[in-house]
């Protein structure tokens, strides 16, 4: 067996290193699947405040003081961790606390984060306008595609483009909902 000299040596640790650089790099990006140990759900995951008042407190239990009185019911969170009847959520501006299950819904809402949003008639750029949302409506989804999501609220609804939306996320598809 022959013995490697140390510049051999330094050239092989030189292409292990750029194969497995370049194989993080330039792999198709993957985010791992976790599931909640409460409810096996996946996590992360969009829920919506199931009333019009609901607390976020500042750890898993009663005895934990109120962070946030939210007033929206619909508004969506990114619930991120369980802890038995709690779920640590992400609210739209960036605020953490948790929030009671029994305080949550499966159904899916968006909220609009950019003024002046269309909702259009159909998932096409150049689609006639049905009206513009401003800043903060909540709209009641029904569908998302790759780009688009159908919604409604008060009245009016359309598709509206994903990135307008808190509620959703890039991959994310679903009908029926």
């Amino acid at each position: 067996m022959r013995e490697m000299g140390r510049n051999e040596i330094i050239l092989r640790k030189s292409i292990i290193f750029s194969f497995f650089a370049a194989s993080v790099l330039f792999a198709p990006k993957m985010q791992a699947q976790t599931l909640g140990p409460v409810t096996g759900d996946p996590l992360p995951r969009f829920e919506t405040l199931r009333f019009d008042t609901v607390r976020m407190r500042r750890g898993p239990g009663q005895e934990y003081p109120i962070a946030w009185l939210f007033k929206r019911k619909g508004l969506p969170v990114k619930v991120f961790q369980e802890y038995k009847d709690w779920r640590k959520v992400r609210d739209p501006f960036g605020d953490i606390g948790w929030i009671k299950r029994t305080q949550l819904s499966s159904a899916r809402y968006g909220l609009v984060v950019e003024d002046r949003t269309p909702l259009i008639e159909t998932a096409s750029e150049d689609a006639k306008v049905v009206v513009l949302a401003e800043t903060g409506v909540v709209l009641r989804l029904s569908e998302c595609s790759l780009h688009w999501c159908r919604g409604r609220s008060k009245g009016y609804g359309g598709w509206v483009r994903k990135e307008a939306l808190f509620g959703v996320t890039p991959e994310e598809k679903f009908k029926g909902e």
